[in-house]
């Protein structure tokens, strides 16, 4: 009985011990993050106003802000998603679904996930050689975001494998067995179940765009313009042109902190938007939670 006690003692306190760590890891990580959060504010709060977010930037005229790089920073964001979220989704499919398990699916698995490794400077290098030079696409918005496609691309075509893993099988035997074809039960029943995890990996890909800023300054520069009225919107896909992260370097550069830490208010509460919205459509087009 005392040997029994002895132990007990023992394993309670290791218990403890770990318990406490535990703890006290969780509290520096949330320490630390509010700590962050809360300094940026206290910096750049004050700095925030609607002339600074809606006025174009003009050295000439000595006025600051920040409107062009926030449409600069939409243009990214937009025309990114819509190359990447076919070919990642697709390509997740065609893997999850269709290839046979074996030597071309493991290399192009493991492809992926060498690329979600890669330093974002060396796609930009890359992108800037390739898009810019060697396709003639020039040093403009377009060839940042070809960049950033190639970037993002493994973190949606990722999300979405994982999400068609977690469907359960039955639900394809099911649909299969009543005469179903494959496309028609990959449209109707595994997209709709795996849409949660599909949808946070496209919001996380949204979240590593705004906050990209070594990529874009080999591929896209650091225009500040708005675009012009009718065609120029089109046209500003040739131009120059630098997100908020990318106007945040330069200002910083600078010696602005002020007007830095103002555009890092700006980007923190557009990266806590995206995480509520994940966890907002991740919950809506929760096909287990709604049964």
């Amino acid at each position: 009985m005392a040997v029994n006690s002895v132990m007990n003692k023992k394993v309670r306190v290791s218990d403890n011990i770990l318990l406490g760590l535990i703890y006290l890891s969780a509290f520096l990580a949330v320490g630390l993050l509010v700590g962050i959060i809360c300094y940026v504010f206290y910096r750049g709060i004050g700095n925030l106003s609607l002339a600074f977010l809606v006025t174009e930037q003009s050295p000439t005229k000595g006025i600051m802000g920040i409107a062009g790089n926030i449409v600069n920073t939409l243009y990214i964001v937009i025309l990114t998603l819509i190359v990447v979220t076919p070919i990642g989704v697709g390509g997740a499919i065609y893997l999850n679904e269709y290839a046979k398990p074996g030597r071309l699916v493991s290399t192009i698995e493991f492809t992926i996930e060498v690329l979600t490794g890669i330093p974002s400077i060396i796609f930009g290098l890359f992108g800037s050689v390739f898009f810019g030079q060697t396709l003639g696409l020039g040093y403009y918005m377009l060839t940042g975001s070809f960049t950033l496609t190639i970037m993002v691309l493994p973190l949606i075509a990722k999300n979405t494998q994982e999400a068609l893993r977690t469907v359960p099988q039955s639900y394809r035997s099911g649909a299969l067995g009543i005469g179903a074809t494959k496309w028609y039960m990959i449209r109707t029943i595994l997209l709709p179940s795996a849409m949660p995890g599909i949808l946070t990996g496209i919001i996380l890909a949204i979240g590593r765009i705004v906050g990209e800023s070594a990529a874009l300054l080999f591929t896209s520069g650091s225009g500040f313009y708005l675009p012009a009225p009718g065609f120029g919107y089109v046209r500003k896909l040739f131009e120059s042109g630098g997100t908020l992260t990318i106007e945040m370097y330069l200002q910083m550069s600078k010696g602005q902190y002020d007007v830095a830490f103002a555009i890092a208010c700006v980007l923190l509460i557009l990266v806590l938007g995206l995480n509520f919205l994940t966890k907002v459509i991740a919950n809506k087009f929760n096909v287990e939670k709604t049964k």
